[in-house]
């Protein structure tokens, strides 16, 4: 009886080679990096959907250099409320869209169609006549550009595990120092070839050809990008079916198919300090961030033509594009956030000091360089906002929407910091900035202290409960 028992309590281990166990998970592996490559190749197309978008939010600045503000007879700070109003619209739209982005759960149709509204309107911003006509066009485009990072930072967010994030973060983010360099470069030969062509000016060929390229990425986009991991067509059965479990050994509830409501995440998120905590952070952050859109402006006070201005605009952002990608890339392998993120900050803050400083071109040149590292941290940031809410999938929609909308409030109130009567130094302006990035980086800093209590709270819990064993759960990065 105790042979047979004995039989019946052999592990399943004992039964199988370990040859056959080794061929399973080469064979595993093998299709995770597989589903890995499909997903990278689609998911590029959004590093191109993010770079138009802030071409098309930022082409005003450059236009302001070929007679924007003289055609269309804008006095006193109506330049600064074109440029602001954006983001109110923007702030409008970011937290429904999410919410309606959960429900439907088809981003790949979603966000092309939110990018084909926002192109055309970028388009008909050249047939404006007047200031009024233009702060609506503005208005309306951040109505219709609103939806797309926080959906497609949700995205990416309900693909890739922990460790594989804050890179995919930044790689989708870098759309942003990209469009900024060749944003410039494409502006340069508008503005110096198109003037008068067809009895139109020069800048509102700017509108038309780049809304046009939008437009026609968008369509392209609706057939490329994925949607989430259990309803993408793609997909084989074997291949979704990784793509889900691999997200629950990550350690979080990603893979637990979504049981929640769009409102019960709206309660959830709102009932978060955290997420509110992040807000206010990202706010002060993106108002010291504002100096982006008067880029053109800043380059313009070393005294060049409006070409030679505009390629000026391109090696910091080209440098700050490998510097984030870099960073990011460092930030996932070494499982830290807040230290990169504020060493990003100190380098920006070392350029507002050297143009606050001096007026020499080289120098000031070179102060841009180091102020266009600041978008490193950024996308350091939005890897360690998504880390931090890595629970229900609706929690987190919401989440990363209100962060994202709501610290849009600093964008709004940042148009208005580089006045022109404090140019050509703009001392005030670097002040400013300096302030509220030195803030920014505090806030953090406190949000770091408290994850790392929480961590240590969960480990000393999973020493208690012999249930868990040597279990690692889930741990803040």
């Amino acid at each position: 009886m105790s042979a047979l028992d004995d039989s019946k309590t052999t592990s399943s281990s004992d039964k199988v080679p370990p040859s056959t166990l080794g061929h399973a998970t080469c064979a595993r592996d093998d299709l995770e990096r597989r589903i890995l490559r499909k997903l990278d190749l689609r998911m590029s197309i959004i590093v191109v959907i993010f770079t138009l978008n802030y071409i098309d939010r930022s082409n005003v600045s450059n236009a302001r250099l070929q007679g924007f503000e003289q055609d269309l007879h804008l006095q006193g700070q109506q330049y600064a409320t074109i440029l602001s109003i954006l983001f109110v619209g923007y702030i409008i739209m970011q937290v429904p869209a999410n919410m309606f982005l959960y429900w439907l759960g088809r981003p790949s149709i979603f966000l092309p169609s939110c990018m084909l509204v926002w192109g055309a309107i970028s388009a008909l911003t050249g047939i404006t006549k007047s200031y009024a006509g233009a702060v609506l066009a503005r208005f309306f485009l951040g109505f219709a550009e609103g939806p797309f990072y926080p959906g497609s930072l949700f995205l990416i967010s309900q693909w890739y595990k922990r460790d594989e994030l804050a890179l995919r973060v930044a790689l989708v983010s870098c759309g942003i120092p990209i469009s900024n360099a060749f944003g410039s470069l494409i502006a340069s030969g508008i503005l110096q070839g198109m003037q008068g062509k067809l009895g139109q000016a020069a800048w509102r060929w700017l509108f038309y050809v780049e809304g046009s390229i939008t437009m026609f990425v968008a369509i392209c986009a609706m057939f490329i990008l994925p949607d989430f991991p259990h309803n993408t067509r793609w997909l084989s059965p074997e291949e979704r079916a990784l793509a889900v479990s691999r997200l629950a050994e990550d350690g979080d509830s990603r893979a637990e198919l979504w049981n929640k409501t769009s409102m019960q995440g709206l309660r959830d998120a709102v009932s978060d300090w955290k997420v509110w905590w992040f807000t206010a952070a990202y706010t002060v952050q993106l108002l010291s961030q504002s100096f982006a859109a008067y880029f053109p402006t800043l380059s313009g006070t070393m005294g060049y033509n409006t070409t030679v201005t505009l390629l000026l605009c391109a090696p910091p952002w080209v440098l700050s594009t490998i510097a984030a990608f870099a960073l990011s890339r460092y930030s996932d392998k070494k499982q830290k956030r807040f230290v990169y993120y504020a060493a990003s900050n100190g380098i920006t803050v070392l350029g507002f000091i050297i143009s606050v400083c001096t007026m020499n071109t080289a120098a000031r040149y070179f102060s841009l360089f180091l102020m266009a590292q600041v978008y490193a941290g950024y996308m350091v940031f939005w890897g360690w906002v998504n880390n931090t809410f890595a629970g229900e999938p609706a929690k987190r929609a919401v989440a990363v929407a209100m962060i994202n909308a709501l610290g849009s409030i600093g964008n709004i109130t940042g148009s208005y910091v580089w006045q022109s009567q404090w140019g050509p130094t703009y001392r005030y302006s670097y002040a400013v900035c300096i302030a509220t990035i030195s803030v920014s980086t505090g806030m953090l800093g406190v949000m770091h202290l408290h994850l790392k209590r929480l961590n240590n709270r969960i480990a000393r819990e999973e020493r208690d409960n012999e249930a868990l064993g040597n279990t690692v759960g889930f741990r803040y990065l």
